[in-house]
């Protein structure tokens, strides 16, 4: 009843932004106060400063390496905060800012997939990394990022503040209340065990022999290399391999073709056959799989959780796999503002949500960077250095955060850091949306939607 509600905001919302920028787009065309440089969409200008030790880099590291450990252990990879930190306080342009970020989402995604390759699942014989979800949204996700890049250079930044803002407010509060009924429930279990521990003893401390107990976890302890091979499936990731290899040659063959030409529109196009493809093969093997289960009475299920997989989830899976890419294009990150929150809506749990999560960031992040390189969005030396400080910070981000879980047992720790990522990365991009967007306003820069081929850059 929650996802629902929360989709049915989402939505609501978005038509309201919408709808309002294309009744300013209709009444701003014709002013004759805007002249033809302030329709003509954003600048082109690079502003690149350059790589010397100062206060703004020292606070900028501090805020990479805080960004990327929290994002990454979240699972949605920090670009609300990073795009803000590279625009106000190093001095990046916006596009650099958003390229840059991409990097770190990267570096970051790729230190936490090589630490959790060396984690066992914490509730059953399986690999920590879900491939089966990773094969559910990467193509959603992957076909969502062409297309709020796209329309990034079409929608007016105050629409996508404010698409932004909605989205991130909507799924931070979500997690926070399921993180809060999960710090309860985790409660209750140690209370229960305590009980337990507790009835082992009489009232003289003596230990009861003959009591009747299962210990917590009787699984014995495997080698790096062993969890390694069990945490990988070479064929699982040769198809998402495969899927990321085509969408990037589709991404490179549409930069050499004039925009809205007859092979820019065939090279969309194909995009929407290899996403759609793959996603509706692995929903039908998981539908047909969640059906057998229930048909046989097994109540074994994927990731320790209850998920009943059935048109309305698969169908909300698509939605919002696009949602989230849609969202990373538009932004600069990696789409897991979307997918985190998503993955534990479903019932994963937090550990390998966020394995799964950083898992398909990894691609969609790594997508962009290649694409961002050849075609010189952002300084080399730059990237670097924000690549080494995320690299760190998501390895041992993982590290600190996976063994604070494991001595408190409460994987809720998870969800609220989470939460809160997502929350910072609603502030820091709701203040620099305003504030760009009253300058937009000051200057009589033209508010509206601007022309879609007019303004596709290569």
């Amino acid at each position: 009843m929650a996802t629902r509600v929360l989709v049915v905001y989402l939505l609501s919302a978005f038509s309201v932004a919408i709808i309002a920028a294309l009744v300013i787009t209709r009444e701003e065309t014709h002013q004759p106060h805007l002249s033809a440089d302030n329709r003509g969409g954003p600048s082109n200008e690079k502003v690149w400063p350059k790589l010397v030790f100062s206060w703004r880099i020292v606070v900028s590291t501090a805020i990479a390496f805080l960004g990327s450990a929290f994002g990454t252990v979240g699972g949605v990879g920090g670009g609300g905060i990073f795009v803000p930190m590279l625009t106000l306080i190093i001095g990046f342009d916006t596009k650099s800012a958003a390229a840059l970020s991409k990097c770190m989402i990267m570096a970051a995604s790729a230190a936490s997939v090589w630490y959790n390759l060396r984690v066992i699942h914490p509730t059953r014989d399986a690999p920590i990394l879900d491939y089966d979800l990773a094969l559910l949204f990467q193509p959603m996700l992957l076909l969502g990022i062409t297309i709020g890049v796209s329309l990034s250079v079409v929608f007016p930044y105050w629409l996508i503040t404010i698409l932004i803002i909605i989205l991130f407010l909507g799924t931070s509060t979500r997690s926070f209340f399921k993180g809060i009924g999960m710090w309860k429930e985790e409660t209750l279990m140690k209370k229960e065990l305590e009980l337990k521990q507790e009835a082992k003893y009489n009232s003289r401390g003596e230990f009861l022999l003959d009591t009747d107990y299962e210990p917590l976890d009787c699984r014995e302890n495997p080698s790096i290399l062993r969890i390694m091979c069990s945490n990988l499936r070479w064929k699982r990731i040769a198809v998402l391999v495969s899927v990321w290899a085509s969408f990037l040659l589709l991404q490179f063959l549409k930069n050499d073709v004039a925009a809205c030409s007859l092979w820019y529109w065939v090279l969309n196009v194909l995009q929407f056959p290899i996403a759609f493809g793959v996603f509706g093969y692995e929903a039908a093997k998981l539908y047909r799989e969640s059906k057998n289960k229930r048909m046989t009475g097994c109540t074994d299920s994927m990731c320790g959780a209850s998920i009943g997989w059935t048109a309305m989830n698969l169908s909300l899976c698509a939605l919002c796999g696009l949602l989230g890419g849609t969202v990373g294009g538009l932004l600069g990150s990696g789409g897991g503002f979307i997918l985190g929150p998503l993955l534990l809506e479903i019932g994963v749990i937090p550990q390998v949500a966020s394995a799964t999560a950083t898992f398909v960031m990894l691609y969609s992040s790594s997508l962009s960077v290649l694409e961002f390189y050849f075609l010189k969005r952002f300084p080399i030396p730059y990237a670097l250095y924000l690549m080494a400080v995320s690299i760190l910070a998501g390895f041992w981000g993982q590290f600190f955060v996976r063994k604070l879980v494991s001595f408190l047992r409460r994987a809720s720790i998870i969800i609220f850091i989470l939460s809160s990522v997502i929350f910072a990365s609603a502030v820091t991009m709701g203040v620099v949306g305003i504030e760009k967007s009253i300058q937009m306003i000051h200057d009589h820069e033209f508010m509206g939607i601007l022309d879609f081929c007019g303004n596709q850059q290569h």
